[in-house]
């Protein structure tokens, strides 16, 4: 009866049922702020994608495939191939999510994703480039949200990079007599990634209260989101907020993320 009423309190006034944890230095699922929970990371799980991954993040759960294909380069950069990034929030992952086309959520965060793996320089798009102005790869990199709990930007993007980093791509040459590109699977290449960002995502409840890697259910009650943004060394790449966080937080949210970072960022992607 005492787990009914507080299952009833929680929908009813989730951020007096949050506060009431707090106050004894903890959060519902056990972790006292800063704490993170548990990530396990697993690669090449998709037989049919040229690199997979699926990591869990708590309860959050994303998988991710990388399929490449051919196509003409753009005209404007006739030596660059293309990355195309892609999250989906399907119904089946979180009652929030209904059926039908990508929510605006999943929109924003694919749009997150792509910027913050652009801007980290993680993949030479030259790279890509099979032949100028006629061949390229094209890197499709999707990923999909089996169960949500909360910080899925974190989690897909380190699905992302590991997919990326398990992908391999078979060996392809131009020919300029035929215009054909020809593809030989015995021989198949690494990608030559460079800088590969990691994500620590922190939210602000109540003005005063830092929460590390919050759960679906904090979520809506924060105010401020903040994610750091580290490279595989512990070097910051961006620090974004959404909301209002003064220096303090800001500064107390890096060294938290970069304390992070060395105690588990940098296995990450050590397979």
């Amino acid at each position: 009866m005492a787990d009914l009423n507080a299952d009833i309190f929680q929908r009813l006034h989730p951020k007096a049922y949050l506060e009431r944890f707090l106050a004894e230095q903890l959060r519902p699922d056990g972790r006292e702020a800063a704490d993170w929970r548990d990530l396990y990371v697993h690669v090449g799980s998709i037989s049919t994608a040229d690199g997979s991954a699926l990591v869990r993040l708590g309860h959050t759960t994303i998988v991710c495939g990388v399929k490449a294909e051919i196509a003409e380069p753009d005209l404007e950069q006739p030596t660059e191939g293309f990355l195309v990034p892609n999250i989906d929030l399907p119904a089946m992952c979180a009652p929030r999510f209904k059926p039908g086309p990508p929510s605006e959520e999943a929109q924003v965060l694919s749009d997150r994703l792509a910027s913050t793996i652009t801007a980290a320089g993680l993949l030479p798009l030259s790279a890509l480039c099979i032949h100028p102005e006629r061949a390229a790869w094209v890197l499709y990199v999707d990923a999909t949200c089996i169960n949500y709990d909360g910080n899925a930007f974190d989690a897909a993007l380190i699905a992302m990079v590991a997919a990326l980093k398990n992908t391999t791509l078979p060996k392809a040459t131009y020919n300029e007599e035929t215009g054909h590109t020809t593809c030989t699977r015995k021989v198949r290449v690494p990608l030559p990634l460079k800088r590969l960002p990691i994500s620590y995502s922190f939210g602000v409840f109540d003005g005063t209260t830092v929460l590390a890697d919050p759960t679906a259910f904090e979520d809506p009650l924060l105010e401020t989101s903040i994610s750091i943004v580290l490279d595989e060394h512990g070097d910051i790449l961006s620090a974004g907020q959404l909301g209002i966080a003064d220096k303090d937080t800001m500064s107390w949210c890096v060294s938290s993320a970069k304390e992070r970072h060395e105690a588990r960022g940098r296995e990450i992607y050590s397979f």
